[in-house]
């Protein structure tokens, strides 16, 4: 999620930018091709315009116009969903959270796409099924992000500890040896915003359990594996090994602890493995990644990214599809992580040896990519996400015990459900 989160610097005037792009008179292009849209959160490391200059460039026909939103993931999702809700025709290929997908697609928002025109074999195999919903491909993975557990590796050296593999042992160093170095023990994203409903998703589905199934037909969380996975989050608050401050990180709130030695482990994006180790950092050269730990073993991140759809109301499909493929080639996908600093889709790129040189954490990131699972598939999933904030939010502040807060969770999803 990391390109919705780090993205933007400011809302640009979509009526400016879009201005000017009809069919010129004398000039109709072929049916389904011509001048497009491209809409997304701000582009912070501006890798996207050199991108679409080539684009353009070999297509002035099928000239792009990058339309990017703000910073904000609910406001970037509301400002699409506006005018895709009018029947504008202003946006043609959408880059969209993964977890919207299901939403957009029930909602018809956005159009089947063809699998035979995209090389999916190629991707990582989990990132594919975030741009399925009803059996469809809806969209073609774009970008991707798994979780990862971040730690002083200067710190577990002198103790001379290993990071952790498990819940347990995750336990026992946040709340042991943290405190012996004036650190706290372990943070995540636990505001209640869409990073609380990542972290508990990714809490229950360690354990073994789901929140949602059949693409949120079936409501499965009021079960002894997800009331495991929201203990977890309940024992490190109530135990100490949780601070109370780490109930308010988002992303950059927690990569900002973490990087000021603030914190002994973090659960963050990959982002902030370049980020932390850039110069000035205090911990720069003193911390390591590793995939997220789980009751007994390695654990299960919560997929990350987004994908690229195909407005319903777009003009120009056959053009917008063909712009998909060129954004997912390996050419491009390459430059995405090279210069965009975001972790691609294409599987080889993870097993290249220059770029595995230049970003250590790749194979890493590969192996938590694999274990990886989408957050829950709902066309609610609006509702969805709500509701579980407000119940996780609930549990870490220890105010409902995770027993009563499956049950509630259960109920609401339930009725959500009913409504849809």
């Amino acid at each position: 999620m990391r390109w919705m989160h780090a993205a933007g610097r400011g809302l640009l005037v979509v009526a400016v930018l879009l201005a000017g792009f009809g069919a010129q008179p004398g000039t109709a292009a072929p049916k389904g091709r011509g001048p497009m849209t491209l809409v997304t959160a701000g582009d912070l490391t501006d890798y996207l315009g050199p991108l679409l200059d080539d684009w353009n460039r070999d297509r002035p026909k099928e000239r792009v116009t990058l339309v990017e939103l703000p910073d904000s993931a609910d406001e970037t999702r509301a400002q699409m969903i506006s005018e895709l809700r009018s029947g504008s025709d202003r946006f043609d290929v959408l880059n969209i959270d993964v977890a919207w997908t299901s939403e957009f697609a029930a909602a018809g928002w956005i159009s089947p796409l063809r699998r035979d025109s995209f090389p999916l074999d190629s991707f990582l195999a989990p990132v594919v099924d975030t741009a399925t919903f009803d059996g469809r491909l809806y969209a073609v993975p774009y970008v991707t992000n798994a979780g990862l557990l971040y730690y002083r590796k200067d710190i577990l050296e002198r103790e001379g500890e290993r990071p952790p593999r498990t819940w347990a042992e995750l336990a026992r160093q946040a709340r042991t040896i943290a405190p012996r170095y004036g650190l706290d023990g372990y943070a995540g994203q636990f505001l209640p915003y869409e990073g609380l409903t990542v972290n508990a998703t990714e809490a229950v589905h360690s354990a073994g359990g789901s929140i949602l199934r059949d693409d949120g037909a079936r409501v499965t969380v009021d079960s002894a594996a997800a009331r495991s996975g929201l203990e977890f989050l309940a024992g490190g608050v109530r135990d100490g090994w949780i601070s109370p401050q780490a109930r308010s990180y988002k992303e950059e709130e927690s990569r900002q602890a973490f990087q000021d030695g603030r914190l002994l482990f973090l659960r963050n994006w990959p982002y902030v493995y370049s980020v932390a180790g850039a110069a000035g950092s205090k911990v720069a050269g003193k911390f390591g990644a590793v995939p997220l730990p789980g009751p007994s073993g390695l654990g299960t991140s919560v997929l990350g990214g987004s994908n690229l759809a195909v407005s319903s109301h777009s003009r120009h499909p056959e053009s917008a599809a063909d712009l998909i493929a060129y954004l997912t080639s390996e050419r491009v996908q390459r430059q995405v992580l090279t210069e965009g600093s975001l972790p691609p889709v294409r599987a080889a790129l993870y097993e290249d040896p220059a770029l595995v040189r230049a970003y250590p954490y790749l194979p890493t990131l590969r192996q938590s990519v694999l274990a990886a699972e989408p957050r829950p598939k709902s066309p609610r999933y609006d509702q969805v996400t709500l509701a579980v904030q407000a119940v996780v939010q609930d549990v870490m502040a220890l105010r409902q015990s995770p027993q009563q807060a499956a049950a509630r969770l259960s109920r609401e999803l339930e009725s959500i459900s009913r409504r849809g």
